[in-house]
Order: structure tokens, then sequence, then C-alpha cells
């Protein structure tokens, strides 16, 4: 557990991106292959028809094999898009195996933008939720934008189910958390 959380959350950010990104391959796939036998083993993941889940960037936990054992399990799966006409929010378009994807500006794959496959924020079940950071609480550290703090803001009473993926060596002592700060239900670590 890093014992970092006195520094600037910016700081923070970028010594836990650093560590994440220059974690050893033996370590890496160890860690991916023990939040994979969790995900598969999840009751609120099984249950689930739509599943909302992110691409991996800057060495965070590769989410393409949750992605392909979701489709293996007849789940609608769907990527988040930063909405073009409210563009602090996200939205959520469905993704197949034929999905055409472009970077966004912050270099992160997402769908390109189709109103037929938008899927409404209420109808999704579960929510993967990238972090760069967290701590015991299960606060988290984004990467700044704040696009799921707001968008999970009332996810209790929309029955959504977050669910944060990292690396243990993602944990710090303490997130200095403030009020819009979403606290998740859960991470799944490795």
């Amino acid at each position: 557990m890093q014992s970092i959380s006195h520094l600037p959350t910016q700081q923070i950010r970028n010594i836990i991106r650093k560590i994440r990104r220059n974690l050893p391959i033996e370590q890496r796939l160890q860690a991916e292959q023990t939040i994979y036998l969790q995900v598969q083993q999840h009751t609120k993941i099984q249950l689930a028809h739509n599943i909302a889940i992110f691409l991996s960037f800057d060495g965070e936990v590769n989410t393409q094999p949750i992605i392909e054992y979701l489709w293996q399990q007849g789940k609608s799966v769907f990527l988040p898009l930063i909405d073009p006409v409210k563009p602090n929010h996200l939205i959520f378009i469905a993704y197949e195996q034929d999905t055409p994807l472009i970077a966004n500006q912050f270099d992160i794959f997402e769908p390109i933008y189709d109103a037929n496959k938008i899927i409404p924020y209420q109808s999704l079940d579960v929510i993967f939720t990238p972090l760069v950071a967290f701590d015991d609480r299960n606060y988290r550290i984004g990467m700044g934008g704040g696009y799921y703090d707001r968008l999970l803001q009332n996810y209790q009473q929309e029955n959504i189910y977050p669910i944060g993926l990292a690396f243990k060596c993602q944990q710090i002592d303490h997130v200095m958390n403030q009020a819009w700060d979403i606290q998740l239900p859960e991470i799944i670590k490795g």
C-alpha cells in the first residue's frame, strides 16, 4: 500500500500510473488472471444483461479478456463515449466485435457516435469503472475529468452496480475524497 496520500492528487496520479505501467509482465499476468477469475465467479456479473466496460489504457488491467468472456456469456457490452452534446458526461454505445473505434482527445479508443446504439444509463446493470488509485474504503482517484463521479451520482437509486478494476499496487493509504467523489461498492483487485 502506497503511503503517498499527503501528496497533491495529480502527483499521486503520476506516481501510481508509472508504477502501474512498469509492473513486471509476470506479476501483471498473474494479477490479471486473479481478476478474471473473480469476474467470472461474480454473481452480479452472472445475473447482469447490460454491462459497461472501458477499453484499457495506460497500463490499466487488460479488459479485452473480460469483454471476450462477457460476449461468450451472451451479455450486451457497452463502451463509454464522451457525450458530444454534453461534453462533461459519458454515454454508452453498444460494443460488438466489428464495432469501429476511434481515439478521443485523451487517446482512449471509443466507438464512433451512433444515436441508434446508445443505451440509457439507467438500463445498465454493471459498470466497470476505471481508476488510477484507490483506498481500502473504495474511494478512487480517476484521471481527473470527473466523468465517472458525475455518472455514478445516483447509481444506488438506478440499481446499477459499479465495480472498479485495479492492480493491488494502485492502492494507497487514503484518498482525500471530496463531497462529490463516489465511493464504489466494490473494487476487484489482483
